[in-house]
């Protein structure tokens, strides 16, 4: 079987819902203690433009490959778009006032790159009407003490690059249009925007995009993708335009608009399938190295690729030029923090067959039960994300060790059996245990073990389009009615809103 079947690959599909828990659900034995957090913690809410905007062709904005992915026939996306979605481009106005009556202190958004150039590249006419939009939103979100954390990537590039060069695929050219673009938005938006995300998720662009072809642009075998090297050619290229966005925004932004900068990883934290025996305790350290060391060593560290890849793919993976190299290096310090995406974790263990020919775990199955039976933890409304909060903890000390930055935790949620009906989304008890265990977990990271987290941003604001699922997946602490657009927040927001207010206390 090719290694591009995955039980990650559940993560974008339709089919993995559970219709409601175990009775007997070990969550009923896991208590939420309110431990506390320090009082400068911040708390937010995050989204990603298509998902939430809609507009899909209004006032001049231009297709992205969701826009295009997301209309194929037979359907790759559960028979649903993204053209109307939440329609936030039309409210967004009712929605910051949501946010505001919920207590945000954050709001993390991503731009749509084709809404302000419109085909996307560094010689390609803007649209100021898209500019104005970002422009309002982020001014009515300051007037009520709410902070803009700005994603310029989140998934969305311009079709118009993917028809000129396949995009991530050429990444001199590639890389220019990003840094015309990003210099655009640090330009128009950069004296009231203090924390920038260059890209949301690279793992997931490189794999799921380019190998599995579950998310834009579905590159995949049976599409004709050569997938033994092309995600690792998309992930170079996302970690050397990183880096040049960095640069670019050290030496020509920071001085005068004092902001941070950096990226966001997403991963789970893996377990050893069997914890007695070293070989499947290596599994776990080497599927954490191929996930996310893959990404961090070079943009954190400044160095290459982690020895473990270099090892299991050879030629498989793009080397560094020198001057790539020297660009890594400076940069690495400029990266202000550590953004992190996370939802569950997973037992890793070795295979015993020689990998296939586009292995990209490491020659490792992933699963959430373990040798001798044991669930990594209690379901939510999907299989793969199990509630792990003391596997949340151990990754938070895992990337702390290993990139020494302070911690924003830039998504976390699930989802509840059940909401689509208003009346049972609302009392979404099984996520207000999610977020109180693993808001726990926090602080024991940074109380017990010096681990420095500074904020966390619950994924996401209101149910919206959750990519290859459809509209089937429901992440939100507002419900979203997709037949008349109402907003209804759920008892989770309330308890967000709550128990920050509990929780950050001064130390005694």
């Amino acid at each position: 079987m090719s290694s591009t079947v995955s039980y990650e690959a559940a993560m974008f599909s339709a089919n993995d819902f559970v219709s409601d828990p175990c009775p007997s659900n070990p969550l009923d034995q896991m208590v939420v203690e309110e431990l506390r957090l320090p009082p400068t913690f911040a708390w937010g809410t995050a989204t990603a433009a298509y998902q939430i905007e809609g507009g899909t062709s209004q006032d001049g904005k231009g297709p992205s490959i969701w826009d295009i992915f997301s209309h194929i026939e037979p359907s790759r996306t559960n028979g649903e778009n993204g053209d109307i979605a939440c329609d936030h481009y039309n409210r967004a106005a009712e929605d910051v006032e949501l946010m505001s009556s919920l207590g945000v202190d954050v709001y993390r958004f991503s731009i749509s790159w084709p809404r302000i150039i419109p085909l996307g590249g560094r010689n390609d006419p803007i649209n100021e009407k898209g500019i104005a939009f970002y422009n309002n939103l982020i001014d009515q979100l300051l007037d009520r003490d709410i902070e803009p954390v700005v994603t310029l990537y989140h998934w969305d590039v311009p079709q118009g690059l993917y028809d000129r060069y396949k995009a991530f695929l050429n990444t001199a050219e590639f890389q220019a249009d990003f840094i015309h673009y990003a210099r655009l938005c640090f330009t128009r938006f950069g004296d009231r925007v203090k924390k920038w995300v260059t890209f949301n998720e690279p793992y997931i662009i490189s794999i799921f995009a380019h190998l599995n072809g579950t998310l834009a642009p579905g590159h995949c075998v049976a599409e004709g993708t050569d997938t033994t090297t092309e995600p690792w050619r998309v992930g170079h290229t996302l970690i050397l335009s990183h880096a040049a966005v960095v640069d670019m925004y050290t030496t020509e932004f920071h001085y005068s608009q004092k902001g941070d900068i950096s990226i966001v990883l997403n991963g789970s934290f893996y377990e050893p399938w069997d914890a007695t025996d070293k070989v499947h305790r290596d599994a776990a350290e080497r599927r954490m190295v191929f996930y996310i060391g893959w990404f961090g060593d070079p943009i954190f560290l400044g160095q290459d690729y982690p020895s473990e890849m270099r090892a299991a793919l050879g030629s498989r993976l793009p080397a560094f030029t020198d001057k790539e190299r020297r660009l890594l290096s400076r940069t690495a310090p400029n990266n202000a923090f550590y953004g992190m995406n996370h939802y569950s974790t997973k037992y890793a263990r070795t295979l015993s067959e020689p990998p296939a020919g586009d292995d990209w775990t490491g020659n490792i199955a992933e699963s959430s039960v373990n040798k001798f039976g044991q669930e990594v933890g209690p379901v939510t409304a999907v299989n793969w994300l199990r509630v792990a909060p003391d596997g949340f903890r151990k990754l938070l000390n895992w990337v702390w060790q290993r990139y020494h930055l302070p911690v924003i935790v830039t998504e976390n949620g699930c989802p509840c059996p059940g909401e689509t009906d208003v009346q049972i989304a609302v009392d979404d008890k099984l996520r207000e245990k999610y977020i109180g265990l693993y808001l726990d977990a926090i602080s024991r990271a940074i109380y017990e073990d010096g681990v420095q987290v500074t904020g966390y941003y619950a994924w996401t604001l209101m149910d919206n389009f959750e990519w290859s699922a459809g509209y089937g997946s429901r992440f939100g602490i507002v419900h979203t009615d997709f037949d008349t657009l109402k907003r209804t927040p759920k008892n989770s927001a309330y308890y967000l809103k709550a128990t920050f207010a509990r929780r950050r206390q001064p130390a005694t």
